[in-house]
């Protein structure tokens, strides 16, 4: 099993309006790529200050799922469209379990 782990510390001028769209082109992620086995994401709880801003953490069966979702168009257009416009900083891990 491959584990994905990415982290994002938003630009400070990113908008709240923006920060929310972000969850919400990700939910229909699942949906689309049936290579995905498991699915969280969401913004961190505020209890640890210098924390990341927001989190993914992604499952797949094997490396080459994983390679699917990271090349599919869909999670390229949320990426493009969503992230990279207010992401200031980014971090990313893939486990092997």
């Amino acid at each position: 099993m491959i584990r994905h782990i990415v982290l994002f510390t938003w630009s400070d001028d990113a908008t709240d309006e923006q920060k929310a769209a972000v969850p919400e082109a990700l939910k229909t992620l699942p949906g689309l790529i049936p290579e995905i086995k498991s699915y969280t994401y969401g913004r961190d709880a505020g209890i640890n200050q210098g924390n990341y801003d927001f989190a993914i953490v992604a499952d797949f069966d094997s490396t080459d799922d994983y390679l699917v979702y990271r090349d599919h168009p869909e999670h390229q257009a949320i990426i493009a469209g969503h992230i990279k416009p207010i992401v200031a900083s980014r971090a990313a891990v893939q486990l092997s379990l």
